[in-house]
């Protein structure tokens, strides 16, 4: 389960940001390609959260597509499947970009 090691790489972004202050919610963007199960991550994250600034604390997930862009046609187009084929021609002669991207958007930090 890699959402497991997903969510230790969060929480270890989010306590370096949060500076020992009680963190609320976490806001995250993750590429397409990660193949994260939102369910599981959720529950990664709360695991490894366990006792730290972050427990307890509801997880955003954003989920970044790729973009495809056809070698055939020209065309390109987002998608957050698994499978890229144009969507113009139906061409597999594509190239894929982006959809790596793991990144601490925002941080809800406890007020009291």
């Amino acid at each position: 389960m890699h959402e497991v090691a997903l969510g230790e790489a969060i929480l270890d972004a989010v306590e370096r940001r949060a500076a020992g202050r009680k963190v609320r919610r976490v806001k995250v963007q993750i590429g397409t390609l990660h193949r994260v199960v939102g369910p599981a991550l959720d529950q990664g994250f709360a695991l490894v959260s366990e006792g730290s600034v972050a427990e307890g604390a509801e997880l955003d997930i954003v989920t970044v597509p790729v973009t495809v862009t056809c070698r055939s046609c020209g065309e390109h187009h987002h998608s957050e499947d698994q499978q890229f084929v144009c969507l113009a021609c139906g061409s597999e002669d594509v190239d894929v970009d982006g959809g790596e991207e793991l990144l601490l958007e925002s941080l809800e930090l406890d007020g009291g």
